[in-house]
């Protein structure tokens, strides 16, 4: 069923991987919370699976949190999306009714067809690039837009503990509404 797992678990991997990049590498759940406007618990519900499969290492300790657990050249998207789904398909047929023609009699075969094409298709494509190259992407699409990001490239500021501020930095000039 199509949900927000794997784009949540992607997003707080690159917030990871970005993070290491300028030297502070452990970033807590309430961090990672800020970033992807949620609230730490379901953060840290999203980490389980990703640390179970070692893409993510946990920290413990007063200044713990989590990081990469390889680096973000050896992390493939499609490791975190089997990762954070886990084994729950991309969609679900419809509840089988009466069987009655053509289509009532094989629909559930078909979706289950469609299904299993569509998943390898989509983990073909995932397979095929990594957490680094993501990262070069969104420099890519950074650039091309002016560097206008929160946070850009520049270094993220610090909380109080000491820790990178998330989206921290330059903040985008806002066009007028009207």
């Amino acid at each position: 069923m199509l949900d927000v797992r794997f784009s949540s678990s992607l997003k707080a991997m690159l917030l990871l991987g970005h993070a290491e990049e300028q030297g502070s590498p452990v970033l807590s759940s309430t961090q990672l919370a800020r970033s992807l406007d949620t609230n730490p618990s379901l953060v840290r519900k999203l980490m389980v699976p990703l640390v179970q499969d070692g893409l993510v290492a946990s920290i413990k300790g007063r200044r713990g949190g989590v990081r990469l657990g390889r680096p973000a050249d050896r992390i493939t998207l499609g490791e975190i999306y089997r990762s954070s789904i886990g084994d729950k398909p991309l969609w679900a047929p419809r509840p089988e009714g009466p069987r009655e023609c053509l289509v009532t009699n094989h629909s559930a075969e078909y979706f289950a067809r469609l299904t299993d094409e569509t998943e390898a298709a989509v983990l073909g494509a995932l397979a095929g690039r990594t957490l680094a190259d993501s990262l070069d992407e969104l420099r890519a699409i950074d650039r091309a837009v002016g560097g206008s990001a929160v946070g850009g490239t520049a270094p993220l500021a610090a909380e109080p503990d000491g820790r990178p501020r998330i989206g921290a930095g330059r903040v985008p000039e806002r066009k007028p509404l009207i």
